[in-house]
């Protein structure tokens, strides 16, 4: 093989200099310091060859086999890349590997951060032409924003603490592609408030629809993953939760929704009534302590029950669940009574993914929500008002359970 022209550095920093000059670009189309980068990476790779072919590869026949070329994209320019070959084929660049095709850390970094604010492929293409002035494919971007998918699944699998003071159980709806069809699938949400009092996203799963069967499996891989116990668990009305939440942390208390109980109530209550109706029940909700809301239930139900017989009998049925909260001084209970925590948490990725019409995977959904979770964790930095106070009753309520081994910060 012929030995390969040295780089004229010299040549090079003179046409450099005369690009600048002449108002050439640094970096992007065109740019001046793509020669260099190429001929740096093309070195590297030769490095990386003669490294591989050591003594025990040629003792199995094994030896170079001419070059490949293909356009590579950076922040310094788009450029053909040639890279040597083995004739074993086992040669496994690291610097540039074989199928990427981008090369700049900065480049990926800032098309995941497009992505993860939920700009779609296409706006994230024209704003990269904008800004370095490269063509780069829906397939390239694909490939860059898969590098998430390791992450998401790492994250996943973490570990959890063992104790949890309060955890947020919900879901939501999206659109995803399915062999050809547009399918429905659940996003399963759990979030937490820990023993420092800070939030915390500690579980998320994607099923066909939202159900207590696998509300059950989410619950057990939260367990196999380290957490033993949760003080209350704050849900919804779906049939079978609280069941599902009983059979993996018994010792667990269930609020259900008081804001869900009443929104469901109301779709059974024609709208002349609604205003009365609500002015009868808030003494129920609004109680001071458990027994004076079942004498304003009582009340309720004589005088609604006959004409709204399933409202008033939704809220015997479920009152148990709906009427923890009154066990509690006023700090634990405005945490509690609602489910509007994880649903706040919600609204702000739905400002992300609302764009997007059907994901074109599950894989692809998840990406998107962990990225989305990422950006608005970074403002959860500070512990739940009041934390102290609250932090101080579950002490005593819950003496053996609420094992305070950590340092906890002043709310």
């Amino acid at each position: 093989m012929e030995p390969k022209e040295p780089f004229d550095f010299e040549a090079f920093k003179q046409q450099a200099i005369k690009g600048l000059y002449a108002g050439q670009p640094i970096n992007g189309e065109k740019g001046i310091f793509a020669p260099l980068l190429k001929q740096l990476l093309e070195a590297a790779l030769e490095g990386e060859m003669a490294a591989h072919l050591d003594q025990e590869e040629r003792q199995q026949g094994n030896r170079r086999n001419g070059k490949t070329s293909k356009i590579v994209k950076s922040a310094a320019g788009e450029f053909a890349l040639s890279s040597p070959r083995d004739r074993s084929g086992s040669f496994e660049p690291q610097i540039v590997p074989k199928r990427q095709v981008v090369i700049s850390e900065e480049l990926e970094e800032k098309v995941i951060s497009l992505y993860g604010m939920g700009m779609s492929f296409r706006d994230i293409a024209a704003h990269i032409k904008e800004m370095y002035s490269m063509e780069i494919s829906a397939a390239t971007l694909s490939s860059i924003t898969d590098k998430v998918i390791p992450l998401v699944k790492e994250w996943q699998s973490r570990p959890l603490e063992p104790v949890y003071p309060f955890v947020w159980l919900d879901c939501m709806h999206y659109k995803v592609k399915d062999e050809g069809k547009v399918v429905a699938r659940a996003v399963y949400n759990i979030l937490a408030l820990n023993r420092e009092g800070r939030k915390d996203l500690i579980g998320m799963y994607v099923s066909e629809s939202e159900g207590a069967r696998f509300w059950l499996q989410v619950l057990t891989d939260l367990k196999n993953r380290g957490l033993q116990d949760i003080l209350i668990a704050c849900i919804d009305n779906l049939k079978g939760f609280a069941e599902a939440i009983a059979s993996t942390f018994p010792q667990t208390q269930v609020q259900s929704c008081v804001i869900h109980q009443i929104r469901n109530s109301l779709k059974y209550v024609s709208s002349k009534d609604q205003k009365e109706f609500l002015q009868d029940l808030k003494p129920v909700y609004a109680a001071v302590n458990k027994a004076s809301a079942e004498e304003a239930l009582l009340e309720l139900s004589t005088k609604w029950e006959k004409k709204y017989p399933l409202v008033i009998n939704s809220w015997q049925h479920n009152w148990e669940k709906l009427s923890t909260y009154f066990q509690y001084a006023e700090p634990v209970r405005r945490i509690i009574y609602t489910t509007n925590t994880i649903e706040g948490f919600h609204r702000q990725v739905r400002k992300v993914t609302k764009t997007k019409g059907a994901f074109p995977s599950d894989m692809a959904l998840l990406k998107l929500i962990y990225l989305t979770t990422q950006n608005i964790a970074k403002k959860w930095t500070m512990p739940a008002q009041n934390w102290s106070l609250t932090l101080s009753q579950l002490s005593i309520i819950f003496p053996q359970r609420l094992r305070l081994d950590l340092q906890v910060s002043p709310s």
